[in-house]
């Protein structure tokens, strides 16, 4: 929540948090990092208000940037159930399934790296991939 709302306070006492989940995932991306070489398809279910919602069909083509750890699964069920059990059920939000093509040769994952996190996430067979800010 920190990082979405972007509070500088609550992400310095959790900058050493942040800081190790970084380097995890970095060292489990260049564990797995064999099994990324083709292009793969990974989907995020997320409720987003009225507004930011438009936001998003206003910069369609664009480029969309996440400011968190972003949790997603490379199967579609897993974004669907978080679509359907999202906390958004006032009228003023939509729910969205974000459709995410990653292709591991035009990006940097020195940068960015990602990992599958199966065996250390609450959903077991999500196959969930984490990547980082």
């Amino acid at each position: 929540r920190a990082l979405r709302l972007l509070d500088m306070e609550a992400m310095i006492k959790l900058g050493f948090f942040i800081r190790s989940l970084h380097l995890q995932l970095k060292q489990l991306h260049q564990e797995q990092s064999s099994n990324f070489q083709q292009a793969f398809t990974v989907y995020r279910g997320q409720g987003l208000s009225q507004q930011d919602f438009q936001n998003l069909c206003d910069s369609k083509g664009g480029l969309l940037s996440f400011n968190n750890f972003l949790s997603t699964s490379k199967e579609k069920e897993v974004a669907m159930n978080f679509v359907q059990d999202s906390p958004y059920e006032s009228t003023d939000n939509v729910s969205v399934i974000f459709i995410m093509t990653i292709d591991p040769s035009k990006i940097s994952t020195s940068n960015t790296p990602f990992a599958m996190i199966d065996d250390y996430t609450v959903i077991k067979g999500a196959q969930e991939i984490l990547f980082t800010m």
